[in-house]
C-alpha cells in the first residue's frame, strides 16, 4: 500500500461489492490435517497421539454432521463468518473494551513535517482534521480507489465504518449503529464531536455543503480550547466507556433515565463523523522512539476520548498527533489508509494549509452537557480508578529497527514480513526457550465482508530452524536450509489462509453450530493441546503487519503470558510495538524486542553468509 492511489475517477469504491466471490467453506479433512500439523510443536509424543485420536474420533462422528450443518449455512449467506465473528470476537465480549479490544497508534507526521512544537497543537488538529474530512469525502462520493490484490477488487465494506459509527453497550452483547450514508444514499451526518478536559463540543464540519477549512475549523477549535481554560474540568462521562461492557450498559440505561437530553447526547455523539480528543499530555516522541506516544494513544486520558467510538483523533499539546479505535467495526487497514492519505497529504503540502481563509460567518460550537447524579458521579470515579490500574499494567515499546529493512530482505530474495515473523519465532525460543503459539493476522478481503483468518506462524518447520539456529555446533549451511524451509511453509499457509483456506475460523464455526444446535463441546475444543497451541484466542503473540508506510498501531497482548506485536517495514527500518503485561514475571515487552533485533542480525548474517 506504498504506492496506493486514492482517488480513482474510473471505478467506484463500493462497485465490485455485488461481484465479490462468497466466503468458502474449506474441507473438513484439510483442516483437521492443518490443525494436527499447528499442533505439533507444543506436543510430547504421547501428547500429539492423544490428540490425533480425538481429531480422529471427531471427523468421523459429530464434525461431519457439523460441517453438513455449517455448509448449509454457507448456503443462505454470503459470508457464512460475518455475524458470528463480530459477536464471538467482539460485541459478546464483557471485558473493558477500550484497552483489550481496542487499538490504537501513534501520528507518522513528525517524521517529515510536524516535530513536537509547543504551540502548534490547534492550528495543526485543524490541518488534520480537513484532510480526515477530504478522505470522508472520498468514501461518500465513492471516489477513494478500490483496494486490489493484484488485479483481483477487495472487499471495501469496511470503508463505511470509520466514519459516523459507534459501539453501543447492552446488558448481555453490545450492538453497533453505523450512520454512515454515500453521496447517493442520502445525507450523512456532518457534525465532529470535540472533548476537552472532561467537557464535551460539537460543531458541523460543513457549510452549505462545503468542508469547512483550516482556518474555519481552527477559529471552532479555539473557541473549544479557551473555554475550557481556567474553568473547572467537566464530568468526565466518557471516562464510563472505558468500563466492563455490563457495567457500562447499566450506567448508560441510568444516565439516560435521569433526563432524556441526555439520550440526546449520547446520539450526538454516536452520529458524530469522528472525535477530536484536545490532550494537554507532551509525548515528545521521536522517529527512532514512539514509546510515549504509542502508549498515550492506548492508555491516555479516559475522560476525552469515546471509547466505543469508530475513530478518535488524539491531538497532543506538543503538536502530535495518535488515534484510539473501536475494533469491532473494522480491522486496521482501514485506520492504516486513512492515517497514510493523511500523511502524504501533509508531506506534499509541508503540513502547512495554502489556501482560503474564513469565510463562512460561523455559529459558535455547542457544548453538550449531561445532566448526572451521584451515582453517575461515583460510577465515573470507580471507571477512572480501574482504568488507570488496568492501563498502568500495560508495558509498551515502539522502536525502530535501523540496520535494514525491507530493501537487505529483499534482495536475498526473502519475503519482508516472513522475515519479521520467523525473527519472532526465534526471539521467543531464545528468551523462553520454548516455541510461542502465534496469530498472524492474513486477510480474507477478497471475499465478500471478509475480514480476517488466523496465520499460525509457529510451524513445526519453524520450530526446528529455531533449535537450528541456537545450536552453536550447527553449520551455517544448515542453518540457511532450515531458514527456507520455514519460509516456504510460512509463505504457503499465509497464501491459503488469505484464499479462504485456513483452519481457525472453520474450526471456530464448527464449534458455533454445536452450540446453537445446544450439542455438548466438542471434545477437540476442551483439549488441553487446542489452547496450548493459541486455539480459543490463547497465542501468547498477537501480531499483525500493519503494512509497508509510515503507519503503525499497538494492541495489548491476548493472554495475560503474552505479547502484542505490530510493525511496519520500510526500505531501511523495520519500527515495531510491543506491549506486555508489567504483573506477569515471564514476559518483558523491551527485552523481547531486543531479542527480536538479535534475531533479525542472525538471520541476516546467515543469509549473507551462505551467499559468499
Amino acid at each position: 500500500m506504498d504506492s496506493q492511489i486514492f482517488e480513482s475517477a474510473a471505478e467506484r469504491t463500493f462497485q465490485f461489492q455485488q461481484i465479490l466471490p462468497p466466503l468458502p467453506v474449506p474441507s473438513l479433512e484439510e483442516t483437521l490435517r492443518k490443525y494436527l500439523d499447528a499442533v505439533k510443536p507444543f506436543a510430547s509424543e504421547a501428547e500429539f497421539h492423544n490428540t490425533a485420536a480425538i481429531v480422529k474420533r471427531f471427523q468421523e462422528d459429530v464434525g461431519q454432521h457439523l460441517h453438513q450443518k455449517l455448509l448449509q449455512r454457507a448456503k443462505s449467506r454470503r459470508n457464512w463468518l460475518e455475524d458470528w465473528w463480530l459477536d464471538s470476537a467482539y460485541l459478546e465480549l464483557r471485558m473493558a473494551s477500550q484497552l483489550n479490544v481496542n487499538f490504537g497508534g501513534p501520528g507518522p507526521y513528525l517524521e517529515h513535517c510536524w516535530p513536537p512544537r509547543e504551540g502548534t497543537q490547534l492550528e495543526r488538529a485543524s490541518v488534520i482534521t480537513w484532510q480526515t474530512l477530504q478522505y470522508w469525502d472520498l468514501i461518500r462520493t465513492e471516489k477513494l480507489s478500490v483496494h486490489k490484490a493484484g488485479n483481483v477488487p477487495l472487499d471495501m465494506d469496511q470503508f463505511r465504518m470509520i466514519f459516523c459509527t459507534c459501539k453501543v453497550p447492552g446488558i448481555t452483547k453490545d450492538s453497533i449503529f453505523n450512520y454512515f450514508k454515500t453521496e447517493s444514499e442520502g445525507p450523512c451526518p456532518s457534525h465532529l464531536v470535540v472533548m476537552c478536559r472532561g467537557r464535551v463540543f460539537t460543531f458541523d464540519a460543513l457549510c452549505d455543503g462545503r468542508i469547512l477549512t483550516p482556518p474555519e475549523l481552527l477559529r471552532h477549535l479555539t473557541y473549544i480550547k479557551e473555554s475550557c481554560e481556567g474553568e473547572p474540568e467537566g464530568d468526565g462521562v466518557a471516562a464510563l466507556t472505558s468500563e466492563e461492557r455490563t457495567r457500562w450498559a447499566k450506567t448508560r440505561q441510568h444516565l439516560i433515565s435521569i433526563d432524556p437530553v441526555n439520550e440526546t447526547i449520547l446520539e450526538t455523539i454516536q452520529t458524530s463523523l469522528f472525535v477530536i480528543s484536545l490532550d494537554d499530555a507532551k509525548p515528545y516522541s521521536t522517529p527512532d522512539d514512539y514509546t510515549s506516544m504509542t502508549l498515550l494513544a492506548l492508555t491516555g486520558d479516559p475522560t476525552i476520548r469515546w471509547g466505543d467510538k469508530s475513530y478518535n483523533q488524539i491531538c497532543f499539546a506538543d503538536g502530535t498527533f495518535a488515534s484510539n479505535c473501536d475494533h469491532a467495526p473494522y480491522d486496521a487497514m482501514v485506520l492504516v489508509s486513512l492515517c497514510y492519505y493523511i500523511d502524504q497529504q501533509l508531506k506534499t503540502c509541508g503540513g502547512k494549509w495554502k489556501g482560503s481563509d474564513v469565510v463562512c460567518d460561523l455559529p459558535t460550537p455547542e457544548e453538550l452537557v449531561f445532566t448526572v447524579d451521584d451515582r453517575i458521579k461515583k460510577d465515573i470515579a470507580l471507571a477512572k480508578v480501574q482504568y488507570k490500574k488496568t492501563t498502568q499494567d500495560l508495558q509498551l515499546v515502539s522502536y525502530a529497527f535501523n540496520s535494514f529493512g525491507k530493501t537487505a530482505i529483499k534482495k536475498r530474495k526473502l519475503h519482508p514480513d516472513t522475515f519479521v515473523q520467523l525473527g519472532m519465532q526465534l526471539a521467543y525460543y531464545r528468551l523462553h526457550g520454548k516455541p510461542g503459539s502465534c496469530y498472524e493476522t492474513a486477510t480474507t478481503r477478497r471475499f465478500y465482508h471478509g475480514r480476517t483468518e488466523t496465520m499460525r506462524p509457529c510451524t513445526v518447520e519453524a520450530q526446528q530452524w529455531c533449535q537450528i539456529m541456537l545450536n552453536r555446533s550447527a553449520s551455517v549451511e544448515k542453518k540457511r536450509e532450515a531458514l527456507l524451509a520455514a519460509f516456504n511453509k510460512h509463505n504457503k499457509l499465509m497464501d491459503e489462509a488469505q484464499k479462504g483456506k485456513g483452519f481457525d475460523r472453520h474450526l471456530l464455526g464448527l464449534y458455533l453450530i454445536a452450540k446453537e444446535e445446544g450439542l455438548p463441546v466438542p471434545e477437540l475444543y476442551s483439549d488441553p493441546l487446542y489452547a496450548k497451541s493459541g486455539g480459543g484466542g490463547n497465542f501468547v503473540l498477537s501480531s499483525s503487519l500493519v503494512g509497508y508506510t509510515t503507519i503503525l498501531g499497538a494492541v495489548a497482548p491476548m493472554v495475560h503470558h503474552g505479547y502484542g506485536f505490530f510493525y511496519r517495514i520500510r526500505d531501511d527500518r523495520i519500527v515495531a510495538s510491543c506491549t506486555a503485561w508489567k504483573s506477569c514475571p515471564e514476559t518483558n515487552a523491551e527485552t523481547f524486542f531486543y531479542s527480536l533485533c538479535t534475531s533479525f542480525h542472525d538471520m541476516i548474517q546467515v543469509t549473507t553468509m551462505s551467499q559468499l
